[in-house]
């Protein structure tokens, strides 16, 4: 299929599914389309034509004001658990308008958000506001740039028209691009109507787009290696979530993918003081989806994505519990695993040794008791010498200190290969909360983008530490804590 003049080749995979799964709808127009964040990098990467996109002209396709060649623009359906209680959502703001055949060959979902309203908006007005538009611009691209899957962010567009929340805002319409847009919701959704055709189809579908690796395997045997596959996938994303102290928030059935890529950034937020319970979502009340808790809601989550599975397992769905099930409870041991491993990259360790796990959970606890800087404190370490000052004066840290050096004294490799392994794995900037929170604000209140751009800039690079980066490395001051996040709906 050749390129339309803006470089889309628009493929349509999603709608080729039964009807049941998505509603056909268009964007609506706004009144002024204006292009304020675009991401050129990540349109050479899909074949785009930068140039031609970053104009007027390209921020009334941006806006859905136009369409590109091909597009057949629809809003998919699902289903979510939030906090634990089913409810039919869909998407309520935002339209698909097909998938991009990037020069990778890969394909990857453009989708307006903010576009309208579609028949799953219940009640709502189908908009965005350009602050929380901008914070998933932001958030996504840093997630990027810390090697963790993630939808991506390819423009935000100010539409020129209010939208009333709480207060009146300047609306905006993010581009946001994804592998797919398949959620564990997606096929809660399917299994709704229990009909096991319309499960086996998504099922296709899911396999044929993100797990190549399982069309030949025997055709009774792929809801199970599907489901183990996707544990895999999940269970990688939420030790990365950990690697870097990042909480989503709202970790809902509607927000678990099956490409394992982090959706939704709405009260999302990365850990400045270490404390396992920390929360900053201003809806969780009860504390579900605290940073701690993200490897256990996720395995829960599974658990609902297993359910669906189970009719397409065997003809009598309860013969297929008990190998679910099995699957299902060995997360704890998977995650752990991985988790290890990962903690052994962020000390600097090659190899397995029996002091490893006490070595990692015992300078935790001793971050929790001293409030340390989750960031600042592994990234402290990746120095040839013993951090000094507070906290790192305490007799505690600096027996930690001894062991862990001891340790690392048996390791395979040199003392210059465990630097960089660290220095690899351990973030010198991270998008501080007090940060986003101003540059958001001075966006939103004053149309002043500087300090999101300089934030961008800054976070494209977040494992390179310079004097230029000392800034942006500083916890909050008291009074610049940011003690909750909004969903910005």
């Amino acid at each position: 299929m050749p390129a339309d003049r803006w470089g889309f080749q628009l493929e349509q995979t999603f709608s080729t599914l039964p009807e049941a799964m998505f509603s056909v709808c268009a964007p609506t127009p706004v009144k002024a389309p204006e292009v304020v964040l675009f991401n050129r990098a990540l349109a050479t990467s899909l074949g785009l034509d930068a140039g031609t996109l970053d104009s007027a002209e390209g921020a009334a396709l941006l806006a859905g004001n136009a369409l590109p060649e091909h597009s057949q623009p629809l809003a998919q359906a699902y289903v979510g658990h939030q906090f634990g209680h089913p409810n039919m959502l869909g998407d309520g703001r935002a339209i698909l308008l097909g998938e991009q055949r990037a020069p990778d060959g890969q394909l990857y979902d453009i989708q307006l958000k903010g576009a309208g309203r579609t028949p799953y908006s219940r009640g709502g007005d189908g908009r965005a506001a350009l602050g929380p538009m901008l914070r998933e611009y932001l958030i996504s691209e840093a997630m990027h740039a810390l090697g963790i899957p993630t939808t991506r962010s390819l423009a935000v567009v100010r539409t020129g028209e209010p939208v009333f929340r709480e207060d009146v805002l300047p609306g905006a319409i993010l581009t946001r691009v994804a592998r797919s847009h398949v959620r564990v919701g997606t096929f809660q959704f399917a299994a709704s109507r229990q009909d096991t055709a319309l499960l086996r189809a998504l099922m296709g579908f899911v396999i044929q787009r993100h797990y190549p690796e399982l069309a030949d395997v025997d055709p009774a045997s792929q809801p199970l290696a599907l489901l183990e596959a996707v544990i895999d996938r999940q269970i990688d994303l939420v030790v990365d979530w950990m690697r870097v102290g990042f909480i989503h928030g709202v970790l809902n059935t509607d927000n678990v993918t099956l490409s394992g890529e982090t959706i939704d950034y709405g009260p999302c937020a990365f850990m400045d003081s270490y404390h396992p319970e920390t929360v900053f979502s201003s809806i969780d009340h009860q504390g579900r989806y605290a940073f701690a808790n993200q490897p256990a809601i996720t395995q829960w989550n599974l658990a609902r994505f297993a359910e669906t599975l189970l009719p397409l397992m065997a003809d009598d769905p309860e013969e297929a519990v008990g190998p679910a099930t099995a699957l299902i409870q060995s997360f704890p041991q998977r995650y752990g695993e991985k988790w290890l491993a990962m903690m052994r990259r962020k000390l600097g360790l090659f190899g397995d040794d029996p002091v490893d796990q006490t070595l990692a959970t015992d300078l935790l606890k001793w971050m929790q008791s001293e409030a340390a800087d989750y960031t600042n404190t592994f990234r402290d370490l990746s120095n040839e010498q013993r951090p000094e000052g507070t906290p790192y004066d305490s007799a505690d840290f600096r027996n930690w200190y001894d062991r862990w050096q001891a340790r690392l004294g048996r390791n395979s490799k040199p003392l210059k290969s465990s630097l960089c392994l660290m220095r690899n794995n351990n973030p010198a900037i991270i998008p501080r909360n007090h940060q986003v929170e101003k540059a958001l604000e001075a966006a939103s209140s004053e149309g002043d983008l500087t300090q999101t751009r300089e934030l961008l800039a800054v976070l494209a690079t977040p494992y390179e530490d310079s004097p230029d980066k000392t800034a942006f490395k500083s916890p909050p001051a008291p009074e610049e804590r940011v003690c909750q996040t909004f969903c910005g709906t």
